[in-house]
């Protein structure tokens, strides 16, 4: 049984990644164009991080900025991404798929984590841009995805802490829910408090300027790694 929530970290760089694994990081998610949301990286990228880390690698697949109702070559693009990184023995990927009504696409995420299959399978924060937080987590377990990367419906994770409350709620132990979006060292114990999540997603760019400093990267995650334990032995 761990001893603290799982602490997730989002890079762009190498650099950056090793610096989070040393600070205390679990997992890392991998993309590029962190500024836009993330998009795929490279697969020179995803070389060096695999050649570089220790802990698993979940990567982003998603081919542009903007909205997730994606075209028949998009689509195409997102499944060469995800046979790449089975290649480069990534542990996971991150997606997300809608309709054009803004609703999760079931079949065409459900096609996706089939592709996938060895590797876990994150659906970002696309299901923030649903109607119905609660009804969009049911359609995303029958995708058989493992975890729903979230803030809620809202700006940030803190903002939106009831819903993803009520999402950890309904969700049980048929799928994970990670929140996400604005969780620094400050605010990730009352999320933590308020939630009841077990995972915890930051990029930390609410109190690091990017490109970040590796060292200041690294003290940041330690001080996130470190209000997690506390909130955890708070708890127990």
């Amino acid at each position: 049984m761990r001893n603290s929530p799982l602490l997730e970290i989002s890079v762009g760089s190498v650099e950056i990644a090793v610096a989070a694994q040393r600070g205390g990081a679990d997992r890392i998610e991998l993309c590029i164009e962190q500024d836009i949301g993330g998009l795929t990286p490279t697969r020179a990228l995803m070389m060096e991080a695999r050649a570089n880390l220790q802990i698993p690698i979940f990567v982003m697949i998603r081919p542009r900025a903007g909205n997730f109702a994606y075209s028949d070559g998009e689509f195409s693009a997102m499944c060469a991404s995800i046979r790449l990184a089975k290649q480069m023995h990534m542990d996971g990927v991150v997606l997300g798929v809608l309709t054009a009504e803004r609703r999760v696409d079931v079949e065409r995420t459900r096609a996706l984590v089939g592709l996938a299959r060895g590797m876990q399978v994150t659906f970002h924060r696309a299901i923030d841009e649903t109607a119905n937080l609660l009804d969009a987590l049911e359609e995303i377990v029958q995708t058989g995805a493992d975890r729903i990367l979230t803030s809620g419906g809202e700006r940030t994770a803190l903002e939106g802490a009831e819903r993803i409350a009520a999402l950890v709620e309904n969700a049980q132990e048929r799928i994970v829910i990670l929140p996400g979006a604005g969780i620094h060292p400050g605010n990730v114990q009352e999320i933590a408090r308020r939630t009841d999540a077990k995972e915890f997603h930051s990029g930390l760019s609410s109190v690091l300027a990017r490109p970040a400093d590796a060292m200041r990267f690294e003290a940041e995650v330690q001080r996130l790694r470190k209000h997690l334990r506390d909130a955890a032995s708070q708890s127990s």
